[in-house]
């Protein structure tokens, strides 16, 4: 499956573990203390783009004063994200694809995810050791969706872009990976992987 590819990348959140809920919990009892809106819609639109920069659109597109910075309420949501992990994580179906190529491709995770979040999830759904690589947000200068996060996953690996295959979940690391010259999969049409992240209307 997808051997003509040299390199391999995962998107994390959506793609190689289903962590819709930890985050969607997250975000909402962190909008809801710093007093900003919650909109479904929207919050799905965001997926894949890092808090900081979601707070900033968000903020942005209801006008709203919050009470607090938006690296303070990161710090609020990832301290959320931290203390809920457990509960929510649990790998996808991609796994076995990734367990499928350990050791036989160079394997990396790029995510919109800090660093040390991503090791953590990783670690508790027992992914950290089929991966070579964990990119994170905090990593590269400009995350998804610009290529840096898949372009720094493809340096590590030692494989040139165009050898290397993404799977992804959300828009903006589809973007990514295009705006890379990578080949990228899309796992809700191309392997039917679904993410509940923000599906329902409250």
């Amino acid at each position: 499956m997808y051997t003509e590819f040299d390199g391999i990348i995962f998107d994390m959140d959506g793609t190689l573990v289903d962590s819709g809920q930890l985050h969607e919990q997250a975000w909402r009892q962190t909008l809801n203390h710093f007093g900003i809106p919650v909109e479904p819609t929207l919050m799905r639109s965001l997926a894949g783009v890092p808090t900081i920069g979601s707070l900033e659109i968000l903020i942005a597109h209801f006008g709203v004063t919050p009470t607090a910075s938006c690296e303070a309420m990161n710090e609020y949501k990832e301290a959320l994200v931290r203390d809920t992990m457990h509960l929510y994580v649990k790998p996808t179906a991609l796994a076995e694809f990734a367990k499928q190529n350990q050791g036989k491709r160079p394997m990396a995770v790029g995510t919109g995810a800090y660093t040390e979040e991503a090791i953590q999830i990783l670690t508790l759904c027992g992914l950290l050791e089929l991966v070579d690589y964990v990119v994170g947000a905090d990593q590269v200068a400009s995350p998804k969706p610009a290529p840096d996060t898949f372009l720094r996953c493809a340096e590590l690996m030692g494989i040139a872009p165009e050898r290397c295959i993404v799977f992804e979940d959300a828009k903006a690391g589809i973007q990514a990976a295009e705006a890379a010259g990578m080949f990228v999969v899309d796992v809700h049409a191309e392997l039917q992987i679904e993410n509940d992240y923000f599906l329902g209307a409250q």
